[in-house]
């Protein structure tokens, strides 16, 4: 079993069908800035739950550039994660991007995998 809803006992067998669920919304992520993979994806279910997954479940979904230096606070840095909520792609060459891009993903429903 991929993910249990805690609140009114939905299962999702695989992390596809959790996220091709359509009573699933994608909402936010929690930054751990130590380690990204441990941050939460942040997930509502139709039950009015708030589901939480690490971010390391997630992130062989993207295949792109991972860098490796922080650009937070600095001029080409938007701050966006530093706001959970804020879903917005990213456009600097950070540490972070790659989250935010994996987060796009999801977002854009086209699992595959």
């Amino acid at each position: 079993m991929f993910k249990l809803c805690k609140n009114c006992g939905q299962q999702w067998a695989t992390r596809k069908d959790f996220l091709n669920d359509t009573d699933i919304t994608f909402v936010g992520y929690q930054a751990h800035f130590e380690e990204l993979t441990l941050g939460l994806f942040l997930f509502n279910h139709i039950c009015k739950t708030t589901l939480s997954l690490h971010a390391g479940k997630f992130t062989d979904l993207y295949d792109g550039p991972v860098f490796s230096e922080w650009k937070t606070g600095k001029e080409e840095c938007p701050g966006y994660c530093l706001k959970e909520s804020s879903l917005d792609p990213c456009s600097a060459k950070c540490e972070g991007a790659y989250i935010r891009e994996t987060m796009q993903i999801i977002k854009s429903r086209k699992i595959v995998t």
